[in-house]
């Protein structure tokens, strides 16, 4: 069973790794223009595995930052996967041990999550291992290929492939909405959400890592309260909201 559900993790999280070579060649180039070379920029990306986080350590690299700042903007940027952790936990069977659940917060990124927690099946760590034995490689190679060859690409193809991560979160987030509408409605709801706090003058001030925590525990608890999900026979209802 758990051979089984590692394989399926592999071949659902194959849309995610070609998704993550084409958009982590901007990272590369990045990583070059910084003073990165191919080897240091594929060991950032194989222990960070986060856009936004490595974007910004790029930048404070480039300024001399101290490594005290580094930590300290890694930590707020990426405070979001402790919720997103803490969301999968719960799906997880309750018999998952302390290092499965550590292995499995160490690679959870935006698209692993949505993947993850909207999986049908009964999620287990071995399902999220396959996902993450090819996404990240993926994450990794495309930062490598990008910090040796980036440059050599046209600019218009390389913007191009940077839209790639929203296609991947299209695919994410779709199937669900066709089967629950009340789902659907909350997407559109945290969407408009989203657009507003990056526009409106006083919540553009916060950091998106912060922005990110706030919505997805205002908009997460009242549709908690609102649409709470059933239980039968004592056994948690899985199905999405």
């Amino acid at each position: 069973m758990n051979k089984k559900s590692y394989f399926k993790g592999i071949r659902d999280g194959i849309p995610i790794a070609l998704g993550y070579i084409a958009v982590a060649f901007t990272l590369g180039i990045a990583a070059k223009n910084a003073g990165l070379t191919a080897l240091q920029s594929t060991v950032m990306s194989i222990t960070n595995i986060t856009s936004a986080g490595e974007f910004a350590a790029l930048g404070l690299i480039a300024s001399g930052a101290t490594l005290l700042e580094m930590a300290a903007t890694q930590l707020i940027i990426n405070l979001r996967y402790c919720i997103m952790s803490c969301a999968l936990s719960q799906r997880l069977d309750p018999k998952a041990s302390f290092w499965h659940r550590l292995l499995i917060a160490f690679g959870i990124t935006d698209e692993i999550f949505g993947l993850s927690i909207c999986a049908e099946q009964n999620l287990t760590p071995f399902y999220i291992y396959g996902v993450m034995s090819i996404a990240i490689p993926g994450w990794a190679l495309g930062t490598c290929l990008g910090t040796l060859s980036g440059n050599l690409l046209p600019a218009g193809l390389l913007r191009a492939m940077s839209i790639a991560i929203y296609g991947m979160f299209i695919a994410i987030i779709v199937p669900p909405c066709k089967k629950n509408r009340i789902l659907a409605v909350l997407i559109t709801v945290s969407m408009a959400a989203s657009a507003g706090f990056t526009f409106l003058p006083g919540p553009a001030r916060l950091s998106p890592g912060f922005r990110i925590i706030i919505l997805t525990v205002v908009i997460s608890g009242i549709a908690a309260v609102l649409f709470p999900i059933k239980e039968n026979s004592g056994e948690e209802n899985h199905d999405v909201l």
